[in-house]
C-alpha cells in the first residue's frame, strides 16, 4: 500500500486488487491485477502500422531521435506492441513524475519483451491538445530556502497549448533556472531544446527524446492530421453514437458512486467526449468542448453544428476534432498497437470510466472488447545525501515527514526527540502511570454512579490534556535552545514534502537531473523494473 497522503479509495483498491476485502467489480474496470503480468497475455489491436511508422519517423526527425528510437519505429512497422504513457507538456520538462512515467514504460516494455518473446517498445504520448495553459506554463525548482516557481507568461486564449511558441521570454526563464540548477551540465540540453522559436510541444518532445535516447523512447505528438486520420474511426463513432456513450458513462458513474468510489470525470447530460478547434476566422483557434442538444444538434462555443457538419470536418480536417480525457485512451489505441498504458492515480481513476467505452465502441464491425490494461507508474521520493543524513540523525522515515505536514509540526517532533533521555523517561513514566490509574479510577466511578462516571471522564480528559501540554512545553524548550532544529525541519520538508504535496508532483525533474547527473535516468529505469506497487524511497548521490 502507498504511504502517500491523499490516495483515493479507488486507487488504493486498484493497487490492492485481488486481496481479501477488495471489490470483485474492479475486474470490470481494469481487467487484470496490476502486479500479475496478465496484461502481457492479451492481444493488441493492430492497425495500419506502415502509416503509423511513417508518421512517427517524420516526427522523430524533428525531435532529433537517435538510433534506438528509429529502430523501435521499425519494430512497430513490423508488428511490435507498445507500452504507452503520457503527460502534459510542462515547461522545462515538467515535474519529476514525468521522468518516472517514462522510466516505467521503458521498464514494462523490456519486461514484456523478455517474458513473451514479442517485441514491445515504449511510447510517450504528448498531451499537446490540452488547452489548460495554467497546468504547463511553469516549473518549480528549489532554491536554498524555498520552492521557486518560474513562469513563462504565455497567453493561449483557449488554444491547444502544444502549439504555443515559447518566444523571447524563455531566455530569462532559462537563465534563472540555470542559476537554481547550479549551471549543471543538464542545463546545456535545456538550452538546446527550449529555444525561442520552439513550441511547448516541440521543446518537450525533443527534451524527452534526448533524455531517453539510449532506451529508444518514441515520443508522439498526435495533434497533427496524420495521426487523427489513423484515429478517425473512434472520433466518428463518438459523433454518431454520442447518446449511447453518454448513457453508458452515466450508468458507470452511478455504479462507481454506489460502490463507494468517485467518478474522476464528471459526465453531465448533453456532454460529449469531443473537443472542436474553431475554424480560426477571427484569428485565435480556441479548443472548445462540444455539447449535444436534445434535438441532436451540437454546439461549441457560441456556434451550432449538425452531425453531418462534424462528420465533414472529421473527413477534411480531422485534426480539428480531439478526444477528452475519457475517450483519449480509446483514440490512442485506435492509432497504436497498445499492450498496456502506464498511468498515475488520476489516469487510473479515468480508466474505471473509460472501460465502458471499450465495451460500446465498434470498429470494423466489431467491439473493441478488451480494455487496455492500465499499469501504475513508478512512484518515488528521491532523497539527496544531505537530506538523508538529516533523516538518519533524527531517526526519521518518509512517512514521519508526511504525517507532520508542516515545518512547525516537524520542528516540534525534532524538539521532542532532542530532549535528554532522563526527561523523556520521566515524562513517559508519569504519563503511563497517570493513564493507567485514571483509566482504573474512571471505570470504578462509572460502576458506582453514571453521573459520577461522566464527571470522572471529563476530569480525566483534562488531566491528559495537561500532560500532553507539558510534553509540548518540554519539546518547545528544546527547540528554543537549539535553533538548528527548525532549519533541519525546513530543509527536510522543502525537499521531501514541498507545499504539503509529494515531491514528485511539485518539483521539476530537471532539478534532480542537475543533482545526480544524467545517470539518474538509468537509475530510474532500473528501479522501475523491480518497483513495488506502493511508494519507493530512493536515495541518490
Amino acid at each position: 500500500m502507498s504511504i502517500l497522503p491523499h490516495v483515493s479509495k479507488l486507487h488504493a483498491d486498484y493497487l490492492a486488487m485481488g486481496e481479501q476485502g477488495t471489490p470483485t467489480l474492479l475486474r470490470n474496470y481494469y481487467g487484470s491485477k496490476p502486479d500479475s503480468g496478465e496484461w502481457m497475455k492479451g492481444t493488441a489491436r493492430i492497425g495500419d502500422t506502415h502509416a503509423l511508422a511513417d508518421a512517427l519517423n517524420h516526427q522523430a526527425s524533428g525531435f532529433r531521435a537517435g538510433e534506438q528510437s528509429l529502430k523501435n519505429i521499425v519494430k512497430i512497422r513490423e508488428g511490435a506492441r507498445v507500452v504507452v504513457t503520457g503527460q502534459q507538456v510542462g515547461l522545462l520538462g515538467g515535474p519529476l513524475l514525468t521522468l518516472l512515467k517514462a522510466a516505467t514504460a521503458i521498464a514494462r516494455a523490456q519486461e514484456a519483451t523478455t517474458a513473451t518473446g514479442v517485441a514491445h517498445v515504449p511510447v510517450f504520448w504528448l498531451a499537446t491538445e490540452d488547452h489548460d495553459l495554467a497546468e504547463v506554463d511553469h516549473i518549480s525548482l528549489l532554491s536554498k530556502h524555498a520552492v521557486e516557481t518560474l513562469r513563462l507568461g504565455l497567453h493561449s486564449e483557449g488554444a491547444e497549448v502544444g502549439g504555443l511558441r515559447l518566444g523571447e521570454g524563455i531566455v530569462a526563464v532559462l537563465e534563472h533556472s540555470s542559476e537554481l540548477l547550479g549551471h549543471a551540465p543538464i542545463c546545456d540540453l535545456l538550452h538546446d531544446c527550449y529555444r525561442p522559436d520552439a513550441t511547448l510541444g516541440s521543446a518537450f518532445g525533443r527534451w524527452m527524446t534526448q533524455l531517453f535516447a539510449s532506451y529508444g523512447l518514441i515520443v508522439l505528438d498526435a495533434s497533427g492530421p496524420e495521426f487523427h486520420k489513423l484515429g478517425r474511426a473512434t472520433l466518428r463513432f463518438a459523433i454518431e453514437h454520442a447518446e449511447e456513450l453518454e448513457l453508458a458513462l452515466l450508468r458507470r458513474a452511478a455504479e462507481l458512486t454506489e460502490a463507494g468510489y468517485h467518478a474522476q470525470v464528471l459526465v453531465k447530460p448533453g456532454s460529449s467526449l469531443l473537443f472542436l478547434v474553431s475554424d480560426g476566422q477571427h484569428g485565435a483557434k480556441p479548443r472548445q468542448a462540444l455539447r449535444r442538444s436534445v434535438d441532436g444538434s451540437w454546439k461549441a462555443g457560441g456556434r451550432g453544428y449538425s452531425t453531418a457538419e462534424l462528420l465533414r470536418i472529421l473527413e477534411r480536417e480531422p485534426e480539428r476534432l480531439s478526444p477528452n480525457a475519457l475517450l483519449r485512451p480509446v483514440f490512442q489505441d485506435t492509432i497504436l498497437p497498445t499492450a498496456a498504458y502506464v498511468g498515475g492515480p488520476a489516469e487510473i481513476a479515468y480508466f474505471a470510466q473509460t472501460a465502458v467505452l471499450y465495451q460500446h465502441i465498434f470498429q470494423d464491425g466489431e467491439a473493441l472488447g478488451r480494455v487496455t490494461p492500465v499499469l501504475p507508474r513508478f512512484s518515488a521520493t528521491l532523497i539527496e545525501p544531505l537530506v538523508a543524513a538529516l533523516m538518519a540523525k533524527d531517526d526519521l522515515r518518509l512517512d514521519d515527514i508526511f504525517a507532520a505536514k508542516t515545518v512547525d509540526a516537524l520542528t516540534h517532533r525534532l524538539g521532542a526527540r532532542s530532549m535528554p533521555i532522563e526527561a523523556k523517561r520521566r515524562l513517559g513514566a508519569v504519563g503511563n502511570a497517570m493513564h493507567d490509574e485514571v483509566e482504573a479510577l474512571t471505570s470504578y466511578l462509572c460502576a458506582m454512579d453514571e453521573s459520577l462516571g461522566r464527571s470522572a471522564m471529563v476530569s480525566a480528559s483534562k488531566m491528559r490534556y495537561q500532560m500532553n501540554r507539558l510534553r509540548r512545553l518540554a519539546a518547545t524548550f528544546e527547540v528554543q535552545k537549539n535553533n538548528s532544529l527548525r532549519k533541519q525541519a525546513h530543509t527536510m520538508m522543502l525537499h521531501l514534502f514541498p507545499s504539503e504535496h509529494p515531491q514528485e508532483r511539485i518539483l521539476g525533474g530537471v532539478w534532480f537531473l542537475a543533482q545526480a547527473g544524467e545517470g539518474l535516468i538509468d537509475t530510474l529505469v532500473r528501479e522501475a523494473l523491480t518497483m513495488c506497487l506502493g511508494h519507493t524511497v530512493l536515495k541518490i548521490t
